[in-house]
């Protein structure tokens, strides 16, 4: 296994397990790329990324540079001679003189199966499409948006429980995995990168805060998938007389009885969904939080907070 000296560049949670695996190969991280500290927290004091701080704490060096678009910075990130340097969920677009740096280029660990959910959220746009399967993809990245060529990918399975963290959860796991192989063999010569399919294109478009709004007019199996997908980030949430109500958990269940979009239907909070609610199924929300509260189970919010069969939500 050769020893490859890397430049890192990540900043969310998600690249964590990636940079530790690549230290437990034994590669030497000659530099981890971060997004600028950010003001977070009641006091707002800055605060730097989750992969900033992990680096920290290794002693490793950190940049946090506000693009690389600069002259400066592409001779300063050149003059580190990296065999090669390692992307995951970063947040600056790569130049031209960056990507072309590297001995072996630039590699990205995308959490998809690309090409379909190129872009900035495809875990949340697989389960929110109805996607079986996700994956990772290693990529050899070029200035197009996660259209370089492909180096290694595997597959893992989408069940009707999975969560957006469930699932992150789990390619974090398999990227950590898939960058140390592909690495290898790009250095033994074993893998070839090969150019994605021109089939099957989608675009994981980034996630908007309003979009969280549950719809009662769709089918309660998409406003379940929402659910699951943008719980509890940005959020699922729907409107009671002026309150707004976050939704954590729900499932579909059949509808005990009809009424317009909206309409709870029972005591156990299962609301009316669709144009055809009885056909549809209704959605039964299983956790929820006010405002300034805790979750609590449905039953439980239902005792300080009555919404008696024949309430409209909105």
């Amino acid at each position: 296994m050769p020893c490859l000296r890397l430049v890192f560049m990540a900043s969310a949670e998600f690249a964590l397990p990636v940079l530790a695996a690549l230290l437990d190969a034994g590669h030497e991280i000659v530099c981890v790329y971060s997004r600028p500290p950010r003001p977070a927290g009641r006091g707002h004091r800055e605060r730097p990324s989750p992969v900033h701080a992990f680096a920290a704490e290794k002693a490793i060096s950190v940049r946090t540079p506000k693009s690389l678009d600069g002259k400066d910075d592409q001779a300063a990130f050149a003059a580190l001679a990296a065999d090669a340097a390692v992307v995951a969920a970063y947040g600056l677009i790569l130049p031209a003189p960056v990507l072309d740096a590297p001995r072996l280029g630039c590699l990205n660990v995308h959490a998809s199966l690309l090409p379909r959910w190129r872009g900035a959220a495809p875990i949340e746009r697989a389960i929110i499409a109805g996607d079986e399967q996700s994956g990772v993809t290693i990529i050899r990245m070029n200035e197009g948006l996660d259209s370089g060529p492909m180096v290694l990918g595997e597959s893992v399975p989408i069940t009707a429980e999975t969560t957006a963290g469930d699932l992150r959860g789990a390619l974090c796991g398999l990227g950590a995995r898939l960058i140390v192989e592909a690495l290898d063999g790009l250095a033994e010569g074993r893998l070839t990168p090969m150019p994605q399919p021109s089939d099957g294109v989608t675009y994981a478009r980034k996630l908007d805060r309003g979009e969280g709004r549950l719809d009662w007019s769709r089918p309660a199996a998409e406003l379940e998938r929402l659910v699951r997908a943008l719980a509890p980030w940005p959020g699922v949430w729907f409107e009671h007389q002026g309150a707004r109500i976050k939704v954590l958990a729900a499932q579909v269940v059949e509808a005990a009885g009809t009424g317009s979009p909206g309409t709870v239907l029972d005591d156990r909070l299962a609301v009316a969904c669709g144009a055809a609610a009885a056909e549809q199924g209704a959605l039964r929300l299983v956790r929820v939080q006010r405002a300034g509260k805790q979750a609590v189970a449905a039953e439980d919010f239902l005792r300080g907070y009555p919404l008696p069969q024949g309430s409209r939500l909105s």
